[in-house]
């Protein structure tokens, strides 16, 4: 099947077939994106030591910081690709192509030249110790070396998915996990580069994926690929990936804020272990909202196409379906973080403080996990269909308008434990807010359809 006749059938095909074939190597690749973070962080635990995996606790601020400025140009150019080529568009969804590879150089170029200059008063301000401090430098300021690669790989994998090219983009990212895993076996335990060792295992086979990435859109014969004349950036073209991309880039940012808020509230009331036991609570959280990324990736080029073909049936069954996978899957997350959360704790460390504090923060950041999954998918809708200002209120509910406050507010009264209740209120609080939102805009796309 030719890449033309793959993106017409997002038009055509059965929806459940469709979010099945896109959602499913997308949560494959996030899957093993799980498995990798799970068995990185494990390795600095046991390996390097407990205040190794708080060093990398702080760094979590500038990952997002990052992605923020990754999705603002990845997800933004694949939904306005998506919506393009719905409207049959292909010169312009070609021309967003290459304006998304110049976009991504010039990005992560001047993050990275900033953030590197100013690296250990950033760090200061993220929560850093004297003692995680040295930690937390080394990992990043190997990250930032290579922090135009990382956004090149992202931004290219999303445009796979935009063009009709799932299975690709799941390659991609299975390769990248694979060597991820092997190389961190190698540098950190192997050769005992520490979290340096880390770092350079994520930047070393982002960098290979990359080069496949880029071998795939030289081909001349896909229906979007790379040729002269379309790497200038254009105006309307820039204006339109920013003015979507600009949902996920203040989710991203926002989430910068909160950890570095969260980081330093942990320092204050618990130690740096309790910025430990945040960094694995967190990521085990992460290990199951993964698989809902996953669900909004296979989601997004069909609501997208659907929406730009104004057949807003279809639209609103990948809706449905999407929310439905999604809230099973973190369904399985909690039940397992009720029933196991020292056995889950235990994958990262066996220092007695770090392991009952990190148990202890696992059974409450979880526990009500799965409203999540309608939060986050819902949110993502709206992005898919160009509802910026919809997006980016809810994006913001969870974290800024609600998580902030709280954790402000709480620990006055309960202290360590008001910090770690701060998340499942505010988790709680944003479900309550993006429903009512969702239920007034199907009125009016059911006033569309007649």
């Amino acid at each position: 099947m030719d890449n033309k006749q793959a993106t017409l059938e997002l038009g055509t095909k059965p929806v459940g077939r469709l979010l099945m074939q896109y959602a499913l190597p997308a949560m494959v690749a996030m899957t093993a994106s799980s498995l990798y973070n799970i068995i990185d962080r494990a390795f600095i635990g046991q390996v390097v030591g407990p205040e190794a995996i708080a060093g990398l606790g702080i760094t979590f601020p500038f990952m997002n910081l990052s992605g923020a400025f990754g999705a603002a140009v990845g997800v933004g150019a694949s939904t306005c690709i998506s919506v393009k080529l719905g409207q049959k568009d292909y010169k312009t969804a070609e021309h967003l192509l290459g304006n998304t590879v110049t976009l991504n150089l010039i990005v992560g170029l001047a993050f990275m030249v900033v953030c590197l200059t100013f690296i250990n008063p950033i760090l200061r301000f993220f929560g850093a110790s004297d003692v995680t401090l040295p930690y937390a430098r080394e990992f990043m300021t190997v990250i930032l070396l290579g922090n135009m690669i990382t956004h090149m790989y992202f931004g290219m994998n999303a445009v796979l998915r935009a063009a009709g090219k799932p299975r690709q983009a799941m390659y991609a990212t299975l390769f990248t996990v694979g060597m991820n895993i092997l190389l961190v076996i190698a540098f950190v335990w192997w050769f005992r580069w520490g979290i340096k060792g880390a770092a350079l295992a994520t930047i070393t086979s982002q960098s290979i994926a990359l080069c496949w990435q880029m071998w795939l859109f030289s081909n001349k014969k896909e229906l979007l690929h790379l040729k002269r004349g379309i790497y200038r950036l254009k105006g309307n073209l820039v204006k339109n990936i920013i003015a979507i991309g600009i949902s996920p880039f203040l989710m991203n940012v926002t989430s910068c804020v909160i950890v570095i808020f969260m980081n330093n509230q942990f320092v204050r009331y618990g130690g740096d272990m309790a910025v430990g036991a945040y960094s694995i609570a967190n990521s085990v959280a992460m290990v199951f909202f993964m698989f809902v990324i996953g669900v909004n990736q296979g989601m997004q080029p069909i609501a997208g196409y659907n929406y730009g073909a104004e057949k807003y049936d279809r639209m609103m069954r990948c809706l449905g379906l999407a929310i439905a996978v999604a809230t099973a899957i973190l369904f399985v997350g909690w039940l397992l973080s009720m029933l196991f959360p020292r056995q889950i704790a235990r994958i990262f460390t066996t220092d007695p403080t770090l392991l009952d504090m990190s148990a202890h923060a696992i059974k409450i950041v979880m526990l009500v996990f799965v409203v999540v999954a309608s939060q986050a998918v819902i949110t993502n809708f709206f992005q898919c269909i160009g509802k910026v200002k919809v997006s980016i209120f809810l994006s913001l509910s969870r974290q800024l308008i609600l998580l902030l406050p709280l954790a402000y507010i709480l620990p006055m009264f309960w202290r360590l434990d008001g910090v770690w209740y701060s998340m499942p209120a505010s988790d709680l609080g944003s479900f309550l807010m993006t429903v009512p939102m969702l239920l007034w805009y199907m009125k009016k796309f059911r006033k569309h359809e007649r």
